[in-house]
């Protein structure tokens, strides 16, 4: 499951991991998004562009906003058959951006929060899809987060996590024009190895919060392992 992630980056930082894709000199940052809330997606239809959609799919038949927030995951089994995602799989697939995520794990009867990032420093560039939702003349277009089986460094924490996209040959191909069965050979877990953890502030918890110190190490520890 992945139901918090982080997005602080330089605009700097940001081109030079993304090249040639459209960004300006002002990043919304946030450090605890949430679901309904807003992230920099780069989809397939403007795959040179960041985008802003609402975190939370709403399928393009669903008869009104209610669901909203509910489909913030899509979980890689059996995604090309379920109602929800048979069609965005298929036709509209998007990266989601983020520098880091946050799992939470039982201790002492508490849940300690932690921060799941790349070792290299790189954003995360995470598969996704996303999907249209006329209400009239609106169109609210939102997105969710396919998730897969952990890796060894996210299996102490959770029995899911987001599926990373860490090689830039991946992440074009996911936003290129494939079969049903090509994108479904890429869905797999990330290779070992590739994150850094560590415990960070409860102040997580809450989505209130939202400022640099979410960042910072905790507990006297520097890792999880």
């Amino acid at each position: 499951m992945c139901g918090r992630f982080s997005f602080a980056t330089t605009p700097e930082k940001a081109r030079e991991q993304l090249g040639d894709a459209e960004i300006g000199q002002n990043l919304r940052l946030s450090y605890n998004i949430a679901p309904t809330q807003h992230a920099y997606v780069i989809t397939n239809e403007h795959p040179k562009r960041l985008e802003y959609l609402a975190w939370g799919l709403i399928p393009h038949w669903a008869k009104d906003e209610k669901g909203a927030g509910k489909l913030i995951n899509a979980r890689m089994e059996g995604i090309a058959a379920k109602p929800s995602f048979r069609v965005p799989i298929r036709r509209r697939r998007c990266l989601v951006l983020a520098d880091s995520f946050y799992e939470w794990r039982n201790e002492g009867g508490k849940k300690a929060p932690y921060r799941i990032m790349l070792k290299n420093g790189e954003l995360m560039l995470l598969a996704g899809i996303w999907d249209i939702w006329y209400k009239g003349d609106y169109a609210m277009r939102t997105f969710s987060i396919i998730t897969c089986p952990p890796n060894r460094e996210v299996a102490p924490l959770h029995n899911r996590m987001p599926l990373i996209l860490p090689k830039k040959e991946q992440q074009e191909r996911w936003l290129s024009e494939l079969t049903v069965d090509e994108v479904l050979a890429m869905l797999e877990t990330p290779p070992d190895g590739i994150l850094d953890i560590y415990q960070v502030s409860e102040m997580v918890n809450s989505v209130k919060n939202d400022a640099p110190g979410l960042h910072l190490r905790v507990g006297g520890q520097t890792s999880l392992f």
